[in-house]
Parts: structure tokens; C-alpha cells; sequence
């Protein structure tokens, strides 16, 4: 993990669930709330293109965690990040509740007109809308909640370019990496 750890104990991993990082990070941040420990950074993502983030974000493994200000603005120095259409809740597990959203973007290479696509994907988490059904009833009331819509909490990583969709950042163990080498059967020499 990166410098910004140092008080941290020997052996911590910071492998949050998509409600954890929601309920127990991006909330409290956004009603100002202490977090401990204060691990993910602030950080505006949109002046940084994703290999960048290593030294600024939190990393764990081939994953980048960081706080930033929601925007409409997704370009960086030298491309953009694209809205992949999947938006998704995020529910408690334990009452299956919605605490939050994820929205997946993927960042291409140069102009938006005719960008390259990379295999570099973003997760940004935010808050439900809770202040809209409020606003209509007074304006007044629903200002302290609009702070929630300000802040997303941002998951980064780079899957593999060899198609496999499914990879979610984590590396095969032994056994995994002999299974799939036994995907070809002809190959193997089976005594007499």
C-alpha cells in the first residue's frame, strides 16, 4: 500500500465490499463524520490518467481507492473516462436495503470523438438521491443533503487485456493457474 499507510498495523489489507466502502466509508465522509482508519486519500481524479494514481490513491494490489468530488468532467491529460451504461445498487447485506450506487467507466486513450479504448475501468460509488423527494417539499430543508450528491469514492484498476471480463483485480492462486493449464487434455502424456 502507499506512504499515506504508515500508521496502519503490519499485515492490514484493505479489501472492501461494495457496501462496506458505501456505509462505512463514503457515508461518513459525506456527513462529516470521522472515519478510522482515515485511509483513502482526496484526490480529483479528472487531472490524473489511471497509471498515475500509484503514490496518490490508496493502493492494494492492482486496485486504487480515493475519495473525489462528483463532476460531470472525466478528462484527464490524455484521454477520458466513459460512462459503460451499467449502473448498479448497492444493498446491505443484511436487509438488502439500497445505501448507494456504482457506475462503471472505462478510460479511453485521446479525444472523445475518437478515443482508444484501454483496459483501465473505474467503479465510482455514490449515495442514493435522497434529497430530490425532499426538495420538492422545501428548499430549505433539503440543503444539508445535498452535500451528499458532492462526494464519490472511486475503485481503479486495470483488468487483463487477454478478454476475460470477469477478472476482479485478484491474482490466480497455485491450484487456479494448474486448473486452467489442464484446459487441453491431448496435450497430456498419460503413462501405460
Amino acid at each position: 500500500m502507499g506512504d499515506n499507510n504508515a500508521n496502519l498495523p503490519p499485515g492490514f489489507r484493505f479489501y472492501p465490499s461494495d457496501e462496506e466502502l458505501v456505509v462505512h466509508f463514503l457515508h461518513r465522509k459525506a456527513a462529516l463524520l470521522p472515519c478510522h482508519p482515515d485511509v483513502i486519500p482526496d484526490l480529483e481524479l479528472y487531472p490524473y490518467d489511471p497509471w498515475e494514481l500509484d503514490g496518490k490513491a490508496l493502493a492494494e494490489g492492482n486496485q486504487w481507492y480515493y475519495y473525489s468530488r462528483r463532476t460531470q468532467n472525466r478528462v484527464t491529460g490524455n484521454g477520458f473516462w466513459k460512462a459503460m451504461g451499467i449502473e448498479e445498487a448497492v444493498v446491505t447485506s443484511s436487509s438488502n436495503k439500497r445505501v448507494g450506487m456504482k457506475k462503471y467507466y472505462m478510460f479511453y486513450m485521446g479525444e472523445a470523438s475518437n478515443g482508444i479504448k484501454t483496459n483501465w475501468i473505474m467503479e465510482e460509488y455514490r449515495l442514493p438521491d435522497c434529497a430530490s423527494s425532499s426538495s420538492r417539499s422545501s428548499k430549505r430543508k433539503s440543503q444539508p443533503k445535498a452535500d451528499y450528491s458532492k462526494w464519490v469514492i472511486c475503485r481503479v484498476y486495470e483488468r487483463n487485456g487477454d478478454g476475460d471480463d470477469d477478472d476482479d483485480g485478484r491474482e490466480l492462486s497455485c491450484l487456479d493457474e494448474i486448473f486452467l493449464s489442464l484446459d487441453d487434455l491431448d496435450e497430456i502424456s498419460l503413462p501405460n
